[in-house]
């Protein structure tokens, strides 16, 4: 969809084998030009340091408003949890330089609707009923975004990315919901084909903003709502500190026994 924003990784049933998939996955692609020439550290041997130096950064403004009671509650638990494993936890400002989403949303919408297009524009073109209509509707908008708003939107980005460790001042992890409010049933979302992507957009509010800032985040399961579903939390770190985010996220792990439990879907009469 958006080579500027889309990130690969691994999605398993532990942290241990996240860190083992992620080390295969990591490392430079000179044929690709949105990888990083970093050093790969040994994350399996990183998760197994300490977690009771860490400062953890809670940025409310934004990540927590608007929750689900279930959400607010399971978040509220977790954060409890983490202050066994941690030094201290803080609120921290906004990671937006405005105190608002619009300066990182906006060019992140941009971005993904141009270069979307850009990808798949000889397809459609030749093929259109191969894809879904609200699929093609979504690319075929990404033909009305101009150079000048694209080249702007990739400019903004940049100068996010270079400037949210900021928000890490102070603090090694930030710490939010993975999503505001819970899923919505599948009739729901077919019952008014126009609601599909503002609902979608919304399930994605706080996953969003990282694809826009390039962090390294992690979810993993701190809960479930009482109809069954489960609830996770995010935990972010600065760039390239892949280590620390599992270090934390498997003492977090460790910690409870979330990861264990299976789903149970509401049951209707």
């Amino acid at each position: 969809m958006s080579w500027s924003l889309d990130h690969l990784g691994p999605m398993t049933r532990t942290t241990v084998d996240a860190a083992l998939m992620l080390q295969v996955l990591a490392g430079y692609d000179p044929r690709d030009n949105g990888s990083l020439d970093m050093s790969v550290p040994d994350y399996a041997a990183a998760m197994r340091s300490a977690t009771s130096s860490l400062r953890v950064g809670i940025p409310r403004d934004f990540f927590f408003e608007g929750l689900d009671p279930d959400i607010q509650a399971a978040m509220e638990a977790a954060l409890s949890d983490l202050k066994n494993l941690t030094r201290v936890q803080l609120d921290v400002a906004p990671l937006a330089t405005d105190g608002s989403y619009a300066s990182v949303m906006n060019p992140c919408i941009a971005i993904l609707q141009a270069e979307a297009y850009a990808y798949h524009q000889d397809y459609v073109a030749k093929s259109p009923e191969l894809y879904q209509k609200p699929t093609l509707e979504r690319i075929l908008a990404g033909a009305k975004v101009s150079t000048p708003t694209y080249i702007q939107s990739r400019r903004q980005m940049e100068q996010l990315r270079r400037s949210v460790s900021r928000g890490l001042d102070g603090v090694d992890m930030l710490i939010t919901p993975t999503t505001p409010i819970l899923p919505f049933e599948i009739a729901d979302l077919q019952s008014d084909p126009t609601t599909m992507r503002p609902k979608e957009v919304h399930m994605l509010r706080n996953t969003r903003p990282f694809d826009m800032f390039g962090a390294p985040t992690i979810s993993v399961p701190c809960g479930f709502t009482r109809s069954g579903l489960p609830i996770g939390m995010q935990i972010t770190g600065a760039l390239g500190d892949e280590g620390t985010v599992l270090r934390l996220a498997r003492a977090y792990e460790q910690a409870t026994e979330w990861h264990k439990r299976q789903a149970i879907p509401e049951q209707k009469a």
